[in-house]
Formats: structure tokens, sequence, C-alpha cells
């Protein structure tokens, strides 16, 4: 924790309203800023202009969006980062030998964020349908952490203790008429992954599709992020993905292990 004589609040809310796009709200005007920042209208029109004035927003002059200059930050984290260039080359092999999209994914309070992700593979499929494109798997993608695969086994890694306070007083948003949404359930659904030490989600964050998700853990046990696999409801059942992509997700996980 910092000291409060050291937090700069206006830079704190800066970063909050900075925060405050991502893929379900990408144009937002003071109001809706304000309301997603937890900060006053008068305050979030003025980040939103100053933002604007340094490059990182665009504006028609009522609503705002998101300029190419964020993207500064992400390039700077992969560029400088250990953690997407060690996990690349596992992710790219995985992809190549199964036809599957990868991800790894590190935790960010109530979300995930994606760090490193396989390159596009456009396998033919004998069944003819179309490939998996999983909505906002980029990147910096960030993802509720609660409906995902990846966001469960980060939880899942966390101390109960500190689960516990995650969990005090939250409400679960449904994301689809299969998310989870009940506090007692997912407390046991968490519990499971412990045991398991993988999750298994179906249609939980996105119609369609299945994702597969095993912590990643460095040389002194700790998890670090998790990796994970999605394929389409339509071409892999849950059984089948656990079946025959979870040995070489496990696989991954342990040559990985020394380099993270």
């Amino acid at each position: 924790m910092i000291a409060k004589s050291d937090l700069i609040e206006g830079m704190a809310k800066g970063m909050a309203v900075l925060e405050s796009f991502d893929t379900e709200r990408q144009r937002l005007n003071a109001t809706l800023a304000a309301q997603r920042a937890g900060i006053t209208r008068a305050a979030a029109r003025r980040h939103l202009l100053t933002l604007a004035h340094l490059g990182y927003l665009e504006t028609d002059g009522s609503h705002f969006w998101l300029s190419s200059k964020v993207l500064r930050f992400s390039g700077s984290y992969l560029a400088s980062s250990r953690l997407p260039r060690v996990l690349q080359p596992a992710l790219e092999r995985l992809a190549a030998q199964t036809g599957q999209a990868y991800s790894a994914v590190v935790p960010n309070g109530d979300e995930v964020v994606i760090v490193a992700r396989s390159s596009d593979v456009r396998r033919s499929a004998a069944d003819g349908l179309p490939q998996l494109m999983a909505y906002g798997l980029h990147l910096g993608a960030r993802l509720p952490a609660h409906a995902t695969s990846t966001g469960r086994v980060l939880l899942a890694a966390l101390p109960r203790s500190e689960f516990q306070a995650w969990m005090k007083g939250r409400l679960l948003e449904r994301l689809t008429l299969h998310t989870v949404t009940e506090a007692r359930q997912f407390r046991a659904l968490i519990e499971q992954v412990r045991r398991d030490d993988f999750c298994l989600s179906s249609e939980e964050h996105e119609l369609g599709v299945h994702a597969l998700a095993v912590p990643l853990r460095n040389l002194q046990g700790r998890t670090v992020a998790a990796l994970n696999v999605v394929a389409s409801t339509a071409r892999l059942s849950g059984a089948a993905m656990q079946r025959e992509l979870l040995p070489m997700l496990w696989e991954a996980a342990r040559e990985v292990r020394p380099l993270l």
C-alpha cells in the first residue's frame, strides 16, 4: 500500500478515466466516463480534455475514444516484459499442433489481461465449419475474471482469505445464459478448480465458445499467469477438449516453469 501523502490523486483519477474505455464502451462522454471512473462529471470532463490534448484520446467535441497512442503502453510492456517473450514459442507450437487459439493471461483486479497470444492458425476442417474467432481475444484485452477459465484459475491460486475478500459483497455479472452468478455456486467452482488444477468454462463469457485453462507456476510454486485454449462448441466438445488438449496444456506449463 502507498502512503496517502505519496498518492497523486489526480493521476489516479486520470488513469481511472483512461481505463473506462473497453470493448463494451468504446466511446464515452463526460457523464459516462464519470460514472465508470467513480468521479464527478466536471472532473471527468477535465481529464478527458487533458488526455485528448496529450493525444491519448480523440474526440468529436462531445464523445471521446482511445487513440493509437495508447498502444505505446502495451508496446513498451511487450517489448520489455520477459513473460510474453518466454511464453510465445510455447503458444505458437501448441497452435501449430492443434489449430486452436492459445493465450497467456495475468490478473488485473476484477479482470484478467491477455499478455501473449498465438498467431492466427487457419486450418481447413473436414466438417466444413468455420474457424473460431472468439470476440475480444486480442493482446491487451481485459476480460472479466469470474466468467473466464483463466480468471477462475488465477482466483483459485489466491490464498483462501484473499479469495474471500475478493468475493465479499461482489455481484457477479451475467454475460450469457450460462454464466454462474450465484455466490455459493461460484465459490464451489473455485474449490473444484483448486482440486483439479484446471478450469473448463463453456459459453459463460461468450456463446459458442469453450475455454480450458491451467495455471503457470514458477519454480517457487507461485502462479504468475494462466494458459488457455479456446474452441468452438460446434467443432469440439468440452469433454474432447479435456481429453485431447488438457495434457498438452499441462505439458507446456511444465516446460516453461523453469523460465518463469
